[in-house]
């Protein structure tokens, strides 16, 4: 599954922490992706992203963080801008490469995408061309906030119009102050083409075990 969002900030890592702990406690071994991550900081094993780093340690077994994230970014900025600075290219193969090593030791690959889903994974490359060659359903998370009908449609109707499929969307309460959430959430249900598989109420410290809780897999 691919999970992406209506915007950068909305919650992905969470919910794909998230994802990752409801699959263990249902029997299944699932591990997280991160394909490409800006944003990352020198270690000592190398350059490391905190998002990366968290759906590692919610993975179960534990995959290499060189699966996890093949293209670690230095520049906390888009990923197109981020791998020009760096004078790297992202390249199809290598991602396809290192989901099949993190699917061999899995049930279920959990992959986090960047940003919305319009956001590109470098020049010229879509985030769609990754979900189609991977074969694999989007998951959008919808940041409950002012403007998050408009950004969900607008979501739901690219990923149709890029040939991918939605499996399913899941509500994150990004706004502590945003005021008729209910409301939102039927207009959104009414409005995209899959079921809601949760909502996530806004947290001061996020803590996927919790946020596992409030989910439904899809099938």
């Amino acid at each position: 599954m691919y999970v992406t969002g209506t915007d950068t900030g909305v919650g992905k890592t969470l919910v794909s922490a998230a994802l990752l702990h409801a699959l263990r406690a249902g029997g299944r071994r699932a591990v997280g992706m991160k394909p490409v991550a800006s944003g990352c900081e020198r270690g000592v094993g190398g350059w490391r992203n905190a998002d990366a780093l968290a759906l590692q340690a919610a993975s179960a077994p534990r995959p290499a963080y060189a699966d996890v994230n093949p293209y670690a970014l230095p520049a906390a900025t888009a990923p197109q801008l981020a791998a020009r600075e760096a004078g790297i290219e992202v390249e199809l193969g290598p991602l396809l490469a290192a989901h099949a090593r993190l699917a061999a030791q899995s049930d279920v690959v959990v992959v986090e995408g960047v940003g919305g889903w319009l956001a590109p994974l470098d020049d010229g490359f879509e985030q769609a061309a990754l979900v189609r060659a991977l074969d694999i359903d989007a998951i959008l998370v919808v940041g409950l906030r002012l403007g998050c009908l408009s950004h969900a449609r607008l979501s739901a109707r690219a990923i149709a119009a890029d040939g991918c499929r939605l499996a399913g969307w899941i509500g994150s309460g990004v706004d502590p102050e945003f005021e008729r959430v209910d409301d939102y959430l039927r207009l959104i249900a009414a409005a995209l083409p899959a079921p809601c598989l949760g909502v996530l109420p806004h947290m001061l410290r996020p803590d996927p075990v919790q946020a596992a809780a409030a989910l439904t897999l899809p099938p």
